[in-house]
Formats: C-alpha cells, structure tokens, sequence
C-alpha cells in the first residue's frame, strides 16, 4: 500500500464531489442529458433565490415609501386642521372668565413683522382684552428691546385709540427690558410700572451696516451694480459712504427719532423730566427712570394685580402662535441665512 500523502487519505476523498452537495457536478455515470437537467434545475433554482430577494427589497422599499408618505398626509392633515381651527375654532377667543382678572397682553422678544411680536398679533390681544367686561385693566406685559418703527407705532396708534376712550387703564409691565420700540409702545399706557433693575429707555433710532469696498478690491472681485436711479444703490456695503449720502441718511434716522420723541411726549406728558439725555438713546435702570418720569412707578405684574383685583389674577388674551406657521416661518428663516439673503424689513430699528 502506497503511503504518498497526495494519493491517499482523507485528502483525496475531500476532492470528490457529492452529487447531493453539488448538483450540477451530477453522480458517476450520469449521462450528457441528465447533467444538463441538473445544470438547469440548479440555475432555475438560483434564479428563484435572487428573483425572491428582489421582491423582498421590494416590498420593504414599498413599505418605507407607504410609511413616509403616510407620515407626510399626518402632518398635512395637523397644519390643515390647525390652521382651520385658528381661522373658525380660535380658543383664544372663547368667553373670558367671570372673576376680575387682569387682560395680559405679551410684547416679547424684537417687535418685527415676522416675529411674534408683531403689530397684528399684539393689536388683536389688545382689543381682546379691551372687549372682556371682566378684564379690569389691560396689561402689556413687556419684555422686548425694540425692533421695527412701523411695527411699533401701529401698536402705539391702537393704543392711544383705546386710552382715549377711557373705558378702562392700560398698563404697561416692563419686566426685565423695554427699550426703543418696546417703550415707545409703553409709553402710550396710562401707567407705567417696572422693576428697580429693569432696563428701561434708548429713545433713539439707529441704522447699522459694514463697507466691504476694501476687502472686495483685496481679493480681485469686481462688484456689479445696474440701477436705474442713481441713488438707488446708496446704502450698498461694498460700495464708499460719500458725504452728500451720509447726511441724507442722516435726515431720515433724525426725522424718525423726531416722530419717536413727539410721540413719547404726547404719552408721557408732563411727567417727564426736562433731562437732556432722555432722548439722547441712553438705558436707564427701572429705579433712575422714576426720576427720568420715564417710569410712574417700581413693582411687578403681581403687584398690579393684587392692588386692581385684589389677587394674582390675570388671563393672557395674545393671540396663540400658529404650530404650522411657526415651523414654516423658522424654516425660512434658517434657509434665508444659510443662502445668506437674510435681511430685516427695515434697516432702522428703535
């Protein structure tokens, strides 16, 4: 018996093929026709295999599509539901309790047009409040530190509307700031009332830009610019400030701080002190601004309450914010400074 390791042993038998395990090698005398039988059994059985996974992947892809597409008729069917119900069904508008109560009114965050703090929003909670027979004030409770001039002079204008009227006190709450915009709404209350730390004033206007013209030039970039006008493009950072344009800018932010200035007077009247610097854009702490007249007196929303209803009673009349429209307002506003044309409605702010 041979002992060579290449012919014999359990090396040799390895080699062999088992019909069972490989069945297009077919069995020891198969013929021609049997071994191509096998062959195409064993490719159709293949192709079974791989038809079966593609339809698998398939029906799992249809899956996701389905899941997805039933998510996005949710969210559809929520913002048209939420909007539906802001337009007709509006629980901000339901019947205010019976116990007097004071009628809340938020002013937060930069009075702008497409912020919450906006003139339709705030003007809307004013008159809600004004219209409650158990609202025994209207309270702007305030903590903004300014923002849009139009925005804030069409919620003073209401103000005054109401004040005239004389139906019942507006009061304006500062709590932690209302500066610019915020107190030129403020100041169109009856009253006053802040914290001895509170922020109050900056009774000024202010346009703010960069000029690129230098840096352009550095890096080789040429700036081009048709307008029809030739004043048109007067405020373009990447071009120079002239002096002729710098003092017509100049007269518009002073003929606006004049509007401010009147308009806080007409408010204020003469409780305001004769300083100086009240108009000059200076913040003040809530305790200076008694002495300023800025302020008419120092104390917090609980205060108000307990000394007009005799407890903290209060009920928010601000119109609720839109879910739908504030995740649609964020997302603009996100892909509007990715894209970098970002830019307020106005480039004066109070």
């Amino acid at each position: 018996m041979s002992d060579d390791r290449w012919t014999e042993g359990p090396e040799v038998s390895s080699g062999k093929t088992d019909p069972k395990t490989d069945p297009i090698a077919g069995a020891p005398g198969d013929d021609a026709e049997t071994l191509r039988e096998r062959q195409r059994l064993a490719q159709l059985e293949m192709m079974d295999h791989w038809i079966g996974g593609v339809l698998t992947e398939q029906r799992r892809t249809r899956r996701w599509k389905l899941f997805f597409r039933l998510m996005l008729l949710v969210i559809v069917l929520v913002s048209l539901f939420t909007a539906l119900n802001g337009l007709f069904w509006d629980t901000s508008s339901t019947a205010a309790p019976t116990q007097r109560h004071l009628g809340i009114v938020e002013v937060n965050g930069v009075i702008a047009s497409d912020s919450p703090a906006n003139a339709e929003r705030i003007i809307k909670g004013l008159n809600r409040a004004w219209a409650a027979e158990s609202a025994a004030a209207v309270v702007l409770h305030i903590n903004s530190p300014g923002g849009s001039p139009v925005q804030s002079q069409r919620i003073y204008a209401e103000i005054m509307r109401l004040r005239e009227q004389g139906d019942k006190p507006i009061i304006a709450v500062i709590e932690d700031l209302g500066a610019s915009g915020a107190y030129y709404i403020a100041a169109a209350a009856d009253e006053i009332v802040a914290s001895p730390v509170s922020l109050v004033g900056s009774i000024g206007v202010i346009y703010a830009g960069f000029g690129f013209e230098e840096a352009i030039a550095r890096i080789g970039v040429e700036r081009r610019v048709v307008t029809a006008g030739e004043n048109k493009a007067f405020l373009d950072p990447f071009q120079p400030l002239d002096d002729d344009t710098a003092a017509f800018w100049q007269s518009v932010l002073n003929q606006t701080h004049e509007q401010f200035i009147d308009d806080v007077r007409a408010g204020r009247g003469e409780r305001l002190s004769d300083g100086s610097d009240i108009f000059s854009g200076l913040i003040w702490s809530g305790e200076q601004s008694i002495e300023l007249g800025l302020v008419d007196q120092l104390g917090s929303l609980e205060e108000v309450a307990r000394a007009r209803v005799g407890a903290t009673n209060w009920v928010d009349y601000t119109p609720s914010l839109d879910p739908f429209e504030r995740l649609t307002r964020r997302f603009t506003q996100v892909v509007a400074e990715v894209l970098g044309v970002s830019s307020p409605n106005t480039p004066l702010r109070f």
